[in-house]
């Protein structure tokens, strides 16, 4: 089986690595040999953050530029920044928060390389429920609607169910869900 590359971006605070935690619980439980890496840059302070998650028999836990299947960005300038580790065919997955995404100076690299662009205004959907930390919920529940990965809404949706803590297990989920509705 081939290796999937998963890329996630944002900025410190954004819960790259709660999304990357949930990606890499449900492969498991799919039974994907799992590998992954983090960059935190100056994550403290709303910096660059990326996350790397490999799935398969892979040697190395960074994706190489060229190599991700997936590119999912919490915030539309790292969607732009970590264009680069797409693979031609990729599939971008961003976060919005302006009606222009791509900007027309992306569109023409996209349309090359046969890179799918797939956006929502993840962040106004979590902000309509009350959790407007919870953007990372609202892009992945989207992604789950895109049908391009190994993991359908309801195996995500369960690993939320289980990783959230007690407190915020409901909003996580109802976020989840309006992503994956819209």
């Amino acid at each position: 089986m081939k290796p999937i590359n998963f890329v996630i971006g944002g900025l410190g605070g954004q819960g790259i690595l709660f999304m990357t935690k949930i990606l890499a619980r449900t492969a498991l439980q799919k039974g994907f040999k799992v590998m992954g890496a983090e960059t935190h840059g100056m994550a403290q302070r709303g910096g660059s953050v990326i996350s790397h998650l490999r799935l398969g028999d892979v040697k190395s836990s960074l994706v190489k530029a060229g190599a991700a299947d997936f590119l999912l960005a919490l915030e539309e300038n790292e969607a732009y920044r970590n264009l680069p580790f797409l693979a031609k065919q990729g599939v971008l997955c961003s976060n919005r928060s302006s009606g222009n995404f791509p900007v027309p100076e992306v569109e023409e690299y996209l349309r090359k390389t046969g890179i799918a662009c797939h956006a929502i205004e993840a962040g106004a959907l979590a902000f309509e429920l009350g959790a407007p930390m919870s953007a990372n919920l609202a892009l992945l529940g989207y992604f789950t609607t895109l049908g391009k990965s190994s993991f359908t809404c309801s195996e995500l949706r369960k690993t939320i169910e289980v990783m959230s803590p007690e407190g915020y297990k409901d909003i996580n989920l109802k976020v989840f869900d309006k992503g994956a509705q819209a």
